[in-house]
């Protein structure tokens, strides 16, 4: 394995773990918050929203994930050949990782949708 590939491997290695971990995080806390929910809002309802942000802020984690490592191969092998492509490169890894962030953004808008 080249060493392109190998820092791929980590950074979607990584990326995949702290999706995971955060998906855990949002799932067990949806549960002890729709046991303390207030009467305005259902108990499933909190259980089914913290499970739907936990759900958008995962899966867009993983093809962010994905996306970077397929990107960021590419990009570190153009540079090699071409130093000049600097900006377009960071440009294309900056697109790839905006899948995460737009996750985060539709998880932050169920949660605070839900109470």
């Amino acid at each position: 394995m080249t060493v392109n590939k190998v820092a791929a491997s980590v950074a979607a290695f990584l990326t995949i773990f702290t999706a995971v971990v955060a998906t855990a995080v949002l799932l067990v806390s949806g549960t002890t918050l729709a046991a303390e929910a207030s009467v305005a809002v259902a108990p499933e309802v909190v259980s089914w929203g913290m499970m739907a942000a936990a759900i958008a802020a995962g899966l867009s984690a993983v093809g962010a994930a994905y996306a970077v490592a397929h990107v960021g191969s590419a990009a570190v092998g153009a540079l090699a050949e071409k130093p000049e492509l600097l900006g377009r490169v960071l440009i294309l890894v900056g697109l790839a990782e905006g899948i995460a962030i737009y996750g985060l953004i539709v998880a932050i808008l169920i949660l605070n949708r839900i109470g």
